[in-house]
């Protein structure tokens, strides 16, 4: 569930903060949160923080609902669920 970002002088990336999970590649089950909260760090790093804002406040949301969860936070929603009910409170 964690993001990364590492920062440098002139550069910085973005990343999920987790291992390769191979027992559950393929099965669209795959937790998301990490790369999407990833993904609004870079925002933030691009000085587009009402998008970061916003894109923390949908996962937020979804989590809040409880519908969608990935079975590793005891929903039983798929990867592709989880992001399209993130990507709907986008809309």
């Amino acid at each position: 569930l964690a993001p990364s970002g590492c920062y440098g002088t002139d550069y910085a990336y973005f990343e999920s903060a987790h291992g390769s999970a191979p027992d559950i590649a393929g099965k669209n089950i795959i937790n998301p949160t990490a790369t999407l909260l990833s993904a609004a760090l870079m925002l933030d790093y691009l000085d587009l923080e009402e998008a970061a804002t916003r894109l923390r406040g949908a996962v937020s949301d979804v989590y809040r609902e409880g519908r969608v969860l990935t079975p590793d936070q005891g929903g039983s929603g798929s990867t592709s669920d989880f992001c399209e009910a993130v990507a709907a409170r986008l809309q």
